[in-house]
């Protein structure tokens, strides 16, 4: 029998989380796709820990353009809050996805605005 689509995409992120891990240092860069909005979190797997968070509903993201262009915009917006709590380097988890669309402009975003992963 044909996995569904959730199955699949938690078979992936099994896969992924078993390498992908968020330390302190270098957190885990995580991100959550709807079919409306995108959000992302940096983690620190080994406290358990939310160290920063941006999603396309947040009053500083416009809502105006294509949902490529808002992911490349929260892309930059979790790129300056990492910044701003002294982070450089995360361990990017694409949760599943494929990378590719969305996640995509999201991480080129992020690059874009100064992280490295």
């Amino acid at each position: 029998m044909a996995l569904s689509k959730l199955e699949r995409r938690q078979r992936i992120k099994n896969r992924i989380r078993k390498i992908v891990s968020g330390t302190a240092q270098q957190p885990r860069l995580s991100v959550f796709r709807s079919n409306k909005e995108i959000s992302v979190q940096l983690i620190d797997d080994i406290t358990g820990t939310t160290l920063a968070s941006a999603s396309s509903r947040d009053k500083g993201i416009e809502s105006k353009g294509t949902k490529i262009e808002i992911a490349a915009l929260v892309g930059k917006a979790i790129a300056a809050k990492a910044t701003k709590a002294g982070i450089e380097d995360v361990a990017f988890d694409r949760n599943g996805y494929l990378y590719h669309g969305r996640v995509k402009a999201l991480a080129d975003g992020a690059r874009e605005a100064g992280l490295k992963f």
